[in-house]
């Protein structure tokens, strides 16, 4: 092991951050973060003030590129991480082999050849793996090897809820290494879930042949995760307002943690100043009473037959939360689940609770593009078992920093697309314009 060395890495597809913050807990420093959209980007660029966010196309960057703008030369990389737009092979939907964007993935691995970092890790949809995208698998691997990376195989497909998440969420994970390097080998699950409607133990019938390996732990609930965490309806500013000035006390020893009022000896990130009586993330939605009285009579554990929203059980883990469809595909909402017992959706902060989020870490103040960037996120937990895994086959062993980081300017969560284009320095139509559906009051 390399003691107190703090391995680099670059991170491709980044979003708001929820895979360079769990890589950032197990020890990793993010040296770049390229990001196409420039609302998140921005987001990034907050919670991450000592990484250089590179807001731009992949299909238009070279390596030389990242290596320029983020300063480090001709330095090592170890780990390029990220994960390529996967709407063309999601099971929600329709899947197109020939979707344009899985040339994506192929960009990731031309990048991978290109930064030449000692590992990589590309994360994406179990549908990735299924019908005819298993042959976009196959190549990708194959092309992978030629480039000189071996893969650890069988890839495997990994629930965040066996990692300390409260929420019921796949992804598939593909892990490799230079040909000299140890391939990483994939996280063993830590936790089992209780099902998202409360009964049994979530042991059985997970799917996931790795379970019955480990020595796992029962994992938090939702209402481990937000009980903890105000009322919002009590607050009539939040209909205008993303934040409230409050202090919290007692829940959870997950709650605890994601406050910061107690230590994680694993999480190995820089600490961020903030103020801690401010939590974000808690805007109101403007819901009829219709939707409502409909939220209401919904039991929990169940889904509400009209809009198809699942209400949470406190004594279960979340379903699987959406990010909706970009404004380049019609600007949609994704369900968002119904509180377990006030009649409403949840806030961003109560989605982010559930992704495993520490309250420090900003979204952006709109509910739309908050739940777009916890949903198209990896739960911070889920990507810091990964990365550990990773950390652990390079032989590094990494020391908590010292240094504490200032969160960006509040600003940057508050600017809209041409205010956030404009700070990039692009195309105010490089994401087009979001068309507000006739609905939305009613989520």
């Amino acid at each position: 092991m390399t003691e107190n060395r703090r391995p680099i890495l670059v991170d491709l597809f980044a979003g708001a951050g929820g895979l360079s913050l769990g890589f950032e807990q197990a020890g990793f420093d993010v040296v770049a973060a390229v990001e196409y959209d420039p609302i998140h980007a921005a987001t990034h660029e907050l919670n991450f003030p000592y990484s250089k966010v590179i807001c731009a196309d992949v299909t238009k960057l070279s390596g030389d590129d990242i290596r320029k703008a983020a300063g480090i030369g001709r330095r090592t990389i170890d780990a390029v991480i990220g994960g390529p737009p996967c709407q063309g092979f999601s099971l929600i939907g329709h899947r197109i082999l020939d979707d344009p964007r899985n040339s994506l993935v192929f960009h990731f691995l031309r990048l991978v050849s290109e930064l030449r970092p000692r590992a990589f890790m590309m994360e994406n949809v179990p549908g990735m793996a299924t019908g005819d995208h298993h042959q976009l698998l196959d190549e990708l691997i194959e092309q992978c090897d030629k480039a000189g990376y071996r893969v650890r195989l069988p890839y495997r497909t990994l629930n965040a809820g066996h990692y300390g998440v409260p929420q019921d969420r796949k992804r598939l994970f593909l892990l490799g290494a230079r040909s000299r390097e140890r391939v990483p080998e994939y996280p063993r699950p830590m936790t089992f879930m209780p099902p998202s409607n409360g009964g049994g133990n979530g042991r059985s019938g997970s799917g996931d042949p790795m379970l019955a390996l480990a020595d796992a732990t029962p994992g938090p609930t939702v209402g481990d995760a937000i009980s903890d965490l105000p009322n919002i309806e009590e607050h009539e500013d939040l209909l205008e307002t993303d934040s409230v000035r409050i202090t919290l006390n007692g829940g959870s020893a997950y709650a605890r943690r994601l406050r910061g009022d107690t230590v994680d000896p694993a999480d190995l990130s820089y600490p961020r100043e903030h103020d801690r009586d401010i939590l974000s993330g808690c805007q109101r939605a403007r819901h009829t009473e219709e939707s409502r009285r409909r939220f209401a009579a919904t039991l929990p554990g169940t889904t509400e037959p009209i809009s198809r929203f699942y209400r949470l059980s406190a004594s279960g883990v979340c379903n699987t939360l959406r990010a909706g469809t970009a404004t380049d595909h019609g600007a949609f909402s994704a369900p968002r689940p119904i509180h377990f017992v006030q009649p409403r959706c949840i806030s961003v902060r109560e989605a982010a609770r559930l992704h495993s989020y520490p309250d420090w870490f900003r979204f952006h103040r709109t509910i739309w593009h908050g739940f777009r960037q916890i949903g198209n996120s990896v739960p911070p937990l889920l990507a810091r078992a990964v990365a550990a895994s990773i950390r652990d086959a390079l032989g590094v062993k990494p020391a908590k920093p010292k240094t504490k980081y200032t969160l960006g300017a509040d600003r940057l969560v508050r600017l809209n697309m041409r205010e956030a284009s404009a700070h990039f320095g692009v195309s105010a139509t490089v994401i087009a314009p979001r068309r507000r559906s006739v609905n939305q009051a009613s989520r």
